[in-house]
């Protein structure tokens, strides 16, 4: 069965399951709405979907020592953080204030200021860790002149109201693909700092290695920061303990050099960062297909 515009009626009617949990979650206040929507993925969503096993099945495979009852607790600590990160993203200018609570720290901070000031590209590049979004809130909140590429989601109607969405934390955003990567392209040499996320797999990508196994890597950071000249700067927001405010980290630039060495430096950034904070990081993604 198919809707009017020719998209399929099963993601219709998942997009219209999302907007109920949605909508009903932001009549609720902040502090209630961010971890109700991490206990409803964590207790209910991620056993249907089966996001546990994907999670248990990750670390087993990365992580094969880890106690079973630090496995069991990550279970649920994950798509916790996931669900509080789904909520966040829908909750605007609430969002950017936590995420503006505390200034941004790190040898990188420094970096940024001198190549906004100077008019110099940055490449911004973070994980699905903590709230990937958080960072790009800080910096425009700093004065910083910050796009961000986006991967369309699959379900279309749920892509249409989450891009409105997190083009309240900030704009502009490029949706990958032709156009989208046209304007990305301007808008970098323009001397803007463009935010991507690095650690999906990709199915054309370098074969470089996350937490010691296989990862198919995009060089894409890489490549775009050498032929415009542009900073990398690793960047990422870590939810504190409260679950509600982050610590807003920017690493030092990573050195230009061969593509694929800058690319496993990105790696190495998030898996440092990772391993410090299992929970945080999506590990309901398939990051490691071989």
């Amino acid at each position: 069965m198919l809707a009017t515009d020719g998209r399929k009626f099963g993601p219709w009617v998942q997009d219209r399951a999302l907007r109920i949990l949605i909508g009903g979650l932001l009549l609720l206040p902040y502090r209630v709405r961010v971890p109700l929507c991490g206990w409803v993925l964590s207790r209910l969503v991620a056993r249907i979907a089966g996001y546990r096993g994907r999670i248990r099945d990750n670390l087993h495979k990365i992580l094969p020592d880890l106690p079973e009852d630090e496995v069991r607790r990550l279970e649920l600590a994950v798509p916790d953080n996931v669900g509080r990160t789904l909520i966040e993203l829908y909750s605007g200018q609430e969002f950017v204030e936590r995420c503006t609570r505390s200034e941004p720290s790190g040898p990188g901070v420094a970096a940024l200021d001198e190549a906004h000031a100077s008019g110099r590209p940055v490449i911004l590049v973070t994980g699905h860790f903590g709230n990937y979004d958080a960072s790009r809130a800080a910096l425009i909140a700093r004065g910083f002149r910050v796009g961000g590429l986006y991967r369309p989601m699959s379900n279309p109607w749920f892509n249409d109201h989450y891009v409105e969405a997190i083009s309240r934390i900030g704009k502009p955003l490029f949706p990958r693909g032709r156009r989208g990567m046209a304007e990305m392209v301007k808008f970098l040499r323009s001397g803007g700092m463009l935010g991507l996320v690095m650690d999906q797999w990709m199915q054309n990508g370098a074969t470089l290695t996350f937490f010691g196994h296989e990862a198919s890597t995009a060089l894409s950071a890489a490549e775009l920061a050498l032929k415009y000249d542009a900073l990398v700067v690793p960047t990422y927001g870590i939810r504190r303990e409260n679950g509600l405010d982050f610590d807003i980290v920017v690493e030092a630039p990573i050195p230009h050099g061969d593509p694929e060495v800058m690319t496993q430096a990105m790696n190495d950034s998030l898996e440092r960062l990772v391993r410090q904070h299992l929970g945080q990081w999506f590990w309901i993604h398939r990051r490691w297909k071989q």
